[in-house]
């Protein structure tokens, strides 16, 4: 009898909480851990084992599914971790691997392409996959998702980051996509998304004040956009890349991926242009600063004009070619396009300091998203207060 607490090699690691008796006339009596590791019959143990593991829960799973769904939430991680770790439990465990919805219902991985195939297809023909790794702070993002037709897992165990990587790789022409990257509108693009009807010196006024009043966080950024959203979706909304979150959070359990989790938060604050509040924020700015700004706008369409013939100008010669007056002049040309720019931008986030409109609507969004604190938390509920 070989009697060791140790057992890698013998068991697979996934399944090393497991107690009991292996019964193997093939091993002798006297071994090393090395010689386990590098018997033949200890492999075929290890993948007997996996599979007589497999072949029970896909038993209990066919016998008994309202147990086995009772039972998910204990057995998911480990059933998990072995998808990962090992190719052929992935192979089997396809037959009774359950993906869990917001509302608590399980799916088989057939059951719920099936569900979404019809609605969760995007024009290019991928499948999109909507998760939430917290319903509650997410409540918001999942309710729009929701009120589009669209139905959301929950993925929110130790292992479900990895999972969803390995998934869209295993699943055929699917996209795991989290309710919070993206506008309801934008989360599956099934047209062509819809055109902002604003000239792009609007746009910059309109970025330029809502950007000049986004609290200052400890190693978060922020970048403004626009999208047209219809009237009713909110005027304001917090958004994160899912490629970004996904790599800081894969980096946050791999050491060998350090550099992503130095990396600064990265949000985007999506202006919804179609909503009566930004558009009077836009016609309340125009209003304030239009005679100040006017002038500096034209005199620095002139100098891009200027900037764009110089360019036009060097395009056309090699490198040593472009005299040293001419490089001069290009280069003062553009100091002088940044220079008005500044003062532009100076002249907007002066006007924007004292409206208490923006400062409510960008706050409104972070309380959305839970990164309200402090200070800023206090000032909302005063400023709240005072506008009631």
């Amino acid at each position: 009898m070989f009697v060791t607490d140790s057992v890698e090699g013998i068991v697979p690691e996934f399944l090393t909480l497991l107690h009991g008796v292996i019964d193997s006339p093939d091993i002798p009596l006297n071994v090393s851990r090395s010689y386990l590791q590098s018997d033949s019959n200890v492999k075929k143990i290890s993948n007997h084992i996996t599979k007589k593991v497999a072949d029970k829960l896909e038993e209990i799973f066919k016998a008994d599914r309202p147990q086995f769904e009772e039972k998910w939430d204990s057995l998911k991680l480990f059933i998990e971790y072995g998808m990962l770790s090992d190719e052929k439990f992935y192979e089997r465990a396809q037959k009774f691997a359950l993906l869990k919805n917001v509302d608590g219902k399980c799916f088989t991985f057939e059951e719920y392409k099936s569900l979404i195939t019809d609605n969760q297809t995007d024009k290019d023909g991928n499948l999109v996959y909507l998760y939430t790794n917290d319903k509650v702070s997410q409540y918001s993002y999942i309710e729009a998702a929701k009120n589009k037709g669209y139905d959301v897992l929950l993925m929110d165990g130790q292992l479900d980051v990895h999972l969803v990587g390995m998934l869209e790789h295993k699943f055929e022409k699917s996209i795991f996509v989290r309710v919070d990257s993206n506008t309801a509108d934008n989360l599956i693009r099934k047209d062509n998304v819809a055109e902002v009807n604003l000239s792009s010196e609007e746009k910059f006024e309109l970025q330029t004040t809502f950007k000049s009043q986004i609290p200052q966080m400890e190693k978060t950024e922020f970048m403004v956009e626009i999208e047209a959203l219809g009237e009713n979706a909110a005027p304001v909304m917090i958004t994160q890349s899912e490629y970004m979150r996904r790599m800081k959070e894969v980096a946050a359990m791999n050491p060998n991926m350090a550099f992503y989790g130095e990396l600064p938060e990265s949000y985007n604050l999506v202006l919804n242009s179609e909503h009566a509040l930004v558009k009077r924020v836009l016609e309340e700015e125009k209003l304030a600063c239009d005679s100040q700004i006017s002038p500096l706008v034209a005199d620095k369409k002139g100098w891009e004009a200027r900037k764009e013939d110089l360019l036009t100008i060097q395009r056309g010669k090699k490198a040593e070619e472009i005299t040293a007056s001419e490089s001069e002049d290009l280069k003062n040309t553009e100091s002088k396009i940044g220079d008005l720019t500044k003062e532009i931008e100076g002249i907007i986030a002066s006007y924007a300091a004292d409206n208490k409109l923006v400062r409510q609507l960008i706050d409104l969004a972070l309380l959305q998203n839970g990164m309200l604190k402090g200070e800023s938390l206090s000032n909302f509920v005063k400023r709240s207060i005072d506008m009631i």
